[in-house]
Parts: structure tokens; C-alpha cells; sequence
């Protein structure tokens, strides 16, 4: 299968994208955690706070506040027992249990994992993984390498003024046991709800931050000793103290191209023993051949994206409420946050928490990437529309949401939540209980004529990013948002009339209000 067809497939044809014989052997599962092994570790303080309202940092940060950023994020936060509801009753018996994180993921079985390059007085410096297991860092390469994650990031960032950088990686077998090759766009969300996510807790903490999705790949991989059939780095994440630090200075032309095998040739390979308890791992060729066609192996390949975005959005334009941002205890939400899956209920809900709801998700939505550079992007390049039933002062249709001028305009009158369920594969979701079901929309391309094929899995992270920032301000607003995948994207875009505006819906998300679910509950804090 060719690389285009691939990707179609992922989105237009997802049967293709598993075999129909695919059974999983859920016995020798792959742990929803990588553990390294014979290394040392610095333990951090299980003494999480349970707000981190006023936490904001001023001096100089310690690894205290590493580890409370890093448990924010991605640690291991509550053990949950619940009973699985008529959709899953034929398929397991008995109780659920699981650990429970602040971001979803895909089947619960969390592909990413994440690194920090830490330079701090009261650790070594050098380059650790997080063991989100035992809430640790493991050393895996001991050093100063300010020079050479500078040069890996094209000279485009002062990574002198930073005193942490964080990576984004993903592990393929980690979710691919499930999915197959269905894994690789979830692979890309889920990278992309833990930026999210780190983004909003580094707010909380008064740290500035910036995401880098090109970098030299093979050089940041060696420099973290991971093996790329296994494991790649997605993102790269500097955080600082410093507001006028020059976080993307453009190359110049006469400015020295750099190249992974330059720069790997500079440090030993380093190879460390880690557990994953599967013993028989399968191949995943195209797993493989998408991460390949996306590595970036000369700092000349790094590019900007133009200012240039079409929007759907045409006729008449229906203004929204003026609202203020909500104030949340952003904690508490991150607690409560919860995907429903049969358990929504049909609520009236009004035209000021919509507004609510889509200003606030607008407003936290923006932040510093490589893609834009120093430039202020007023059009995102993912962005929400919805199909809205029984919203006061809204009439029942398809919409899309014009950030900018606050406002929504509608694409296509009526009552489609039948529509919407029929385009289901799985049916695990009462779409007829839910007033909001909204639905990212991207370029249909994937941003490859620009970025090529790592296009596809930056536009997957910020899809998830912006994933992320509506489910927490639905919690914060008292209701619950469930992502989904199995739905029909053809007859999303044909709703949206999506097609003569080259766009796409990359993901539904279901948002209202839910009965509690039976479950026994408890936080993994001290």
C-alpha cells in the first residue's frame, strides 16, 4: 500500500486500516507505561498538591515543581472500578479496573511517553525519561547538551535560557496491539492532548513555553537513545522563565545546514534495557514507512506556513453573546473530567454557555510553534464546528464557529442527530442525548503540499490539541465531552459542505450533560 492510500484510508475507509481476522491478545498486552531498567532515578515528591491555583513560580523552578508539572500532565492520578455498561456487558464480565490520567487516550493505552533535558541545582543535568509508574525520573544520558539540541533545532531556539525541555514521544507497538494500523492517527492525538495538556498545567506554573514540531529526528532520538522501529520523538518543548527569550529565529541563508548524522556522530549510542510484557511483538511495516517519510534529516527542510487559511464559513454571520472567560479551578476540572459514553442526559443548555464554552476554548487555544514562528496566527489551522439540537435562542443545524468574530454561522438547517448516529460504527454513544456534537475540521490534505507527510501528524496534534482545551472547559461548565473516531467523516464533510473548501472533519466530539456512573474512585496522591 502506498503512503497517500494509507492515509486515506485513516480517515475515508477506516475498515481498511485493520484487518477484518485482526484478534488482539489482550494476555500479552503491552503495559500503558514504559519501564526502564537498571538505571538510576531520582525520585520525586509524591506530596502533589490538589490545586494548583496561585502555584505560579517565581525565581528559579526545582524539581519539586518538575515533578508536579510532570504529574499534572501525565502521571498516574486515580484508580478507578466501575461496571461496564450495556455496550461493553457482552464483550467482559465482571468489574473494570484502571488507572486513570488527566488526558484521554485511545483505548486508554497511552502511546506517548515523555522526556525532559533537565539543567537544575538539585539534580544532574542530562536528559531523563519520566517513569510515570513510580513518579521518578531515570536517567538516560548524563550531560550538558545545550549545543546540541540548539543545533538539532536549527539555531531557531535559545536553549541556554531554558531550563527544562520536554519531548513527545511515541511508542507504535503501545496502542498498534489494538488498533493496527488504525494506531497511527490515534498515535498523533494522543501526542496531541499531552501537549495540550502540558501547555495548560505550564500556564498554571508561570512558564513560557514553545512547541517545536520539526526538528532533526534521528539526532533527538539518539540523544535519547530510543530505536526508531520502536519509538520516535513527535515533539520538542522548551520551557523558560524568560518572556523575551528568542524562542524562533528564522535560518538565514547563509547560516550552516545541519544534519542528523553530523550530529549523532558526536555522542555514543546509548542502549537501555525497558520493559514492555509483551512477549511477542508483531511488525508494523506501515508504521514504519509513514515515521520515515516524516523524519527531517537537514535543518533546510524546517518551514513556516503561510498566513493564508480558507474558512468554511459563508453567509450570514449569527454573533454570540459577549461573554467573559470563566474562571475554573483547573485542577477540579482536570479531576472531574470524564467521557461518557451511554450515560448522557438531554439538558437544555442556553445560548450563553455555548458562548461560553466556544470563547473560552478560542481564547486558550493559541500558543508558540514552529509552524508560525514570531507570527500571531489570527485563523487557526483546526478549528470547531458543531451541529447543535434544543440550544435556547440557537436554531437546531450545522454550524461552524468563526473565532475572530465570535460568531456562528450556519451551513445546514435542521435536526441531524439521526444522521450523526447512523454514521456510527459502534454506537456506544446516545447522540440523541446530546445538545452539542462538535467535529474539528482540518485541511484535507493534511498540511503535506507544505510539511509533507509529517504534515499528517502535526495536524493530528493539534487536532488533539484542541481536543484537549474543549474538554476541559466542557467539565469546567459542569458537562463531559467524549472523543470519537468511529463515525463517518464523508458524511460529516457533505453536513459541513466541507469538500469546495478542501477541508475535512478530523474527529466528533459528543459534549452535554451525564448521569454519574456506578464506580469506586480514589486519587493516587499523597
Amino acid at each position: 500500500m502506498n503512503l497517500q492510500s494509507f492515509l486515506n484510508d485513516l480517515h475515508f475507509d477506516t475498515d481498511q486500516a485493520k484487518p477484518l481476522d485482526w484478534e488482539v491478545d489482550w494476555q500479552d498486552a503491552p503495559l500503558a507505561y514504559k519501564l526502564y531498567r537498571h538505571l538510576p532515578a531520582v525520585p520525586l515528591s509524591p506530596e502533589v498538591p490538589l490545586s494548583l491555583e496561585g502555584r505560579e513560580v517565581n525565581g528559579t523552578p526545582t524539581l519539586r515543581d518538575i515533578g508536579d508539572l510532570l504529574w499534572y500532565v501525565f502521571g498516574l492520578t486515580q484508580f478507578r472500578q466501575s461496571v461496564p455498561d450495556l455496550a461493553q456487558a457482552g464483550l467482559q464480565e465482571g468489574s473494570i479496573q484502571s488507572f486513570r490520567r488527566f488526558v484521554p487516550s485511545g483505548g486508554a493505552l497511552y502511546p506517548s511517553e515523555m522526556y525532559v533535558y533537565l539543567k537544575m541545582e538539585d539534580t544532574a543535568c542530562g536528559v531523563y525519561h519520566y517513569d510515570v509508574a513510580h513518579h521518578r525520573l531515570v536517567l538516560v544520558r548524563e550531560g550538558d547538551f545545550d549545543s546540541y539540541l540548539a543545533r538539532a533545532l536549527g539555531y531557531r531556539c535559545d536553549v541556554s535560557a531554558s531550563f527544562c525541555t520536554v519531548f513527545v514521544s511515541t511508542m507504535f507497538w503501545k496502542n498498534f496491539f489494538k488498533y493496527h494500523n488504525f494506531s497511527y492517527r490515534l498515535q498523533g492525538l494522543d501526542a496531541g492532548v499531552l501537549l495540550g495538556q502540558l501547555l495548560e498545567v505550564a500556564k498554571r506554573f508561570g512558564f513560557e513555553t514553545g512547541v517545536y514540531f520539526q526538528f532533526l529526528d534521528r539526532a533527538v532520538n539518539h540523544l535519547l537513545g530510543l530505536v526508531e522501529e520502536e519509538e520516535s520523538v513527535y515533539a520538542v518543548i522548551p520551557l523558560s522563565m524568560e518572556p523575551a527569550m528568542d524562542w524562533f529565529h528564522h535560518m538565514n541563508d547563509g547560516e550552516k545546514d545541519i544534519s542528523s548524522g553530523e550530529l549523532c556522530r558526536e555522542l555514543p549510542s546509548v542502549r537501555h534495557d525497558h520493559y514492555v510484557r509483551s512477549r511477542n511483538i508483531r511488525e508494523y511495516p506501515m508504521l514504519i514507512k509513514m515515521n520515515e517519510a516524516s523524519l527531517l534529516d537537514s535543518s533546510r527542510s524546517f518551514r513556516q506556513i503561510g498566513e493564508e487559511i480558507s474558512n468554511a464559513c459563508a453567509g450570514q454571520a449569527m454573533p454570540l453573546p459577549d461573554v467573559k472567560r470563566i474562571a475554573y479551578d483547573f485542577s477540579t476540572a482536570c479531576r472531574s473530567r470524564y467521557s461518557p459514553d451511554m450515560d448522557f442526559i438531554l439538558k437544555k443548555v442556553s445560548q450563553t454557555q455555548l458562548a461560553v464554552l466556544l470563547q473560552e476554548v478560542a481564547a486558550s487555544f493559541p500558543y508558540r510553534n514552529d509552524l508560525d514562528g514570531e507570527r500571531e496566527r489570527h485563523q487557526p489551522r483546526v478549528a470547531l464546528y458543531g451541529c447543535f439540537y434544543d440550544v435556547e435562542h440557537i436554531p437546531n443545524g450545522a454550524y461552524c464557529y468563526d473565532s475572530a468574530a465570535h460568531a456562528l454561522c450556519q451551513i445546514h438547517p435542521g435536526d441531524h442527530r439521526c444522521w450523526l448516529q447512523q454514521g456510527m460504527s459502534m454506537h456506544n454513544v446516545n447522540l440523541f442525548q446530546v445538545p452539542f456534537c462538535f467535529h474539528v475540521v482540518g485541511d484535507k490534505g493534511h498540511l503535506q503540499t507544505e510539511l509533507g507527510y509529517r504534515g499528517y501528524r502535526i495536524q493530528q496534534m493539534e487536532c488533539g490539541m484542541l481536543v484537549q482545551r474543549l474538554l476541559l472547559t466542557a467539565t469546567a461548565l459542569g458537562m463531559g465531552g467524549h472523543p470519537l473516531l468511529d463515525y463517518d467523516a464523508n458524511l460529516c464533510d457533505e453536513l459541513y459542505q466541507l469538500a469546495p473548501h478542501g477541508k475535512t472533519s478530523l474527529i466528533q466530539i459528543p459534549v452535554g450533560h451525564h448521569r454519574p456512573r456506578s464506580k469506586l474512585e480514589g486519587g493516587l496522591h499523597a
